[in-house]
């Protein structure tokens, strides 16, 4: 059995939060390289310029990449030989972000209540905490910072299972076009498809974690990627809604097995400040 001290934990997901959103990925960074050498727009290209330069100076000035320092969200797998001590995963994880947004003066964007309170609870949490048991003694935190903009137009649906594949790319490059450009493409989408109601939507954030441009293990949900990714780029939104190629950097889809009366769609919607960091402890 391995103990694990929880402030240990808020340590790591401190500087995960603050890096997240003052150090763009490698993988973002080579796909507005990707983007830039096929867009013809003029404009798209300007805007592509711009955000190139927005990444490098965050990573300099450790500035945030954007002003909205997202929703502060954890994918943790616990082995199942982990102890923590000093108190509960959620807390840990809590203690963590209240550092990491106050010492890297990041916006403080979450209200204490959807409908009847919405004070700012002036720290960023708690935090959306998704937790998978693994064998072992391995302890890894995945923090991804997701801004509001671009989760408002996160969508679901309950397909047929008739609707079949046709059903599927509809849906998908339908809710890039709804998302247009008021949630600061280019775009990522991430799918879920099949499991439930809850799994799939989980699913569709979780896929955004793959890597920008890696191909999907599974040789038919791959062609799907590249096929709804070349419909989304001949929408014309283009880079900020300005015109051009270049509406999504990519689709990234995940799937698991639903019930014989069900098709399960889940699509959430990711702009360009696609930020993301991981730990192993």
């Amino acid at each position: 059995m391995r103990t694990i001290h929880a402030d240990k934990i808020s340590q790591a997901v401190a500087r995960l939060v603050v890096e997240a959103n003052t150090v763009l990925g490698e993988d973002m960074l080579r796909a507005f390289d990707r983007a830039l050498a096929r867009e013809s727009s003029p404009a798209g290209r300007s805007v592509l310029i711009m955000l190139q330069d927005n990444a490098r100076l965050s990573r300099e000035e450790g500035a945030a990449y954007c002003q909205d320092t997202g929703f502060a969200i954890a994918f943790v797998e616990v082995g199942s030989e982990v102890h923590i001590e000093g108190g509960t995963l959620q807390q840990a994880i809590d203690e963590g972000v209240r550092r990491g947004y106050k010492e890297g003066f990041l916006r403080a964007s979450i209200v204490q209540d959807p409908l009847f309170n919405r004070k700012n609870t002036g720290d960023n949490t708690p935090a959306v905490v998704h937790i998978e048991q693994v064998p072992g003694e391995r302890l890894a935190i995945t923090m991804m910072a997701k801004g509001g903009g671009c989760e408002n137009r996160s969508q679901f649906k309950m397909l047929k299972p008739s609707d079949g594949l046709p059903g599927v790319m509809d849906f998908i490059v339908g809710c890039i076009a709804n998302a247009g450009p008021d949630a600061c493409p280019p775009l990522i989408a991430g799918v879920g498809l099949g499991g439930t109601f809850e799994k799939a939507a989980l699913l569709s954030k979780k896929a955004l974690l793959r890597e920008l441009g890696s191909p999907n293990p599974d040789p038919k949900l791959d062609e799907l990627e590249r096929n709804a990714l070349e419909r989304a780029n001949k929408l014309g939104i283009g880079p900020q809604g300005y015109g051009g190629d270049t509406t999504a950097l990519a689709v990234q889809i995940l799937s698991y097995p639903c019930h014989i009366a069900s098709l399960p769609v889940a699509v959430t919607i990711e702009c360009h400040a696609h930020r993301h960091k991981h730990v192993e402890l």
